[in-house]
């Protein structure tokens, strides 16, 4: 779709809406991305999965928002009337910040704020993580949840899509990895909890004026899940001294090290799978790039 196609389908359903420019921000492995007005972020699913999974990120925005200390995109312009790629969409205003970039965090350590920045993550992760999912969104709740069947599932989509482009020790790292965790029933001894699902640097925004988080984006992989797997976002993005500042905000930490550091370890095999699934060569070359 074009920016023009765009523009016309937001118009038609929003006529009261002026648009005086319209530019693409990203083009995103799920949506394309639209920014109206230098004021309104637009998001479009490229693909009919994803338009279930934006009705369902839209929901949980509307709810949690009022529980949470720092700001998340609001919805304010809805089109679900037909649900065909290019013609959902769902609009918000755009938030202050950039990316809170791997440059941007070493700026930030330059200028002594990675405390202040470990605060508010800390709090927002902790403040997602309580809140009461069987009271606010019971739809979220799967009837029979459970972890060791989605990392046994995992496995297996690498066992067979990815291994036979690995090369040897590769296979034999992976396999020792997942099987030894796998094994181990206190690794899945924990409360399922509301999480982000993709809490790393592209998510979060930073004001370098303000050496202050501005806002987390992007909550379509968030649903109920192990809260490590949020904490591993941050792992993989900071490394892991930048979460030993979390100690005082977030007490739960040091239960979750060893789940971070195993779900940190897939992120990239992960990335991997979705390239295959969505003929994303970009994405598969650069999840297997250390395994082949």
């Amino acid at each position: 779709m074009t920016t023009q196609a765009y523009i016309q389908h937001i118009q038609a359903t929003y006529p009261e809406l002026t648009i005086t420019s319209a530019y693409f921000n990203e083009m995103g492995q799920n949506n394309d991305v639209l920014i109206v007005n230098d004021a309104y972020v637009f998001r479009f699913p490229k693909y009919t999965a994803g338009i279930e999974q934006l009705k369902v990120e839209t929901n949980i925005l509307c709810t949690v928002k009022p529980y949470l200390s720092l700001p998340i995109p609001a919805p304010l312009y809805l089109s679900f009337a037909e649900e065909l790629p290019g013609r959902v969409f769902v609009g918000y205003p755009l938030l202050e910040g950039e990316p809170f970039t791997r440059e941007a965090f070493q700026a930030a350590s330059r200028q002594n704020s990675v405390p202040t920045v470990a605060a508010q993550l800390a709090q927002f992760l902790h403040e997602l993580h309580q809140l009461p999912v069987s009271s606010l969104l019971p739809e979220l709740i799967p009837g029979d949840f459970d972890m060791v069947k989605q990392l046994t599932e995992l496995y297996e989509q690498i066992v067979s899509q990815l291994f036979p482009a690995m090369r040897e020790q590769a296979k034999k790292d992976v396999a020792e990895r997942f099987e030894s965790y796998l094994a181990d029933p206190a690794h899945f001894d924990f409360q399922p909890c509301l999480t982000h699902g993709d809490f790393g640097t592209g998510n979060i925004l930073y004001s370098p004026a303000k050496q202050r988080i501005t806002g987390i984006i992007d909550f379509g992989g968030s649903g109920v899940g192990d809260p490590a797997y949020d904490l591993a976002g941050l792992y993989a993005s900071y490394g892991e001294p930048f979460l030993q500042h979390f100690t005082p905000v977030y007490p739960q930490l040091e239960q979750v090290m060893t789940r971070m550091r195993f779900y940190r370890s897939t992120f990239a095999l992960e990335e991997a799978l979705f390239g295959l699934e969505n003929d994303d060569e970009t994405a598969y070359q650069a999840g297997m790039r250390d395994y082949i």
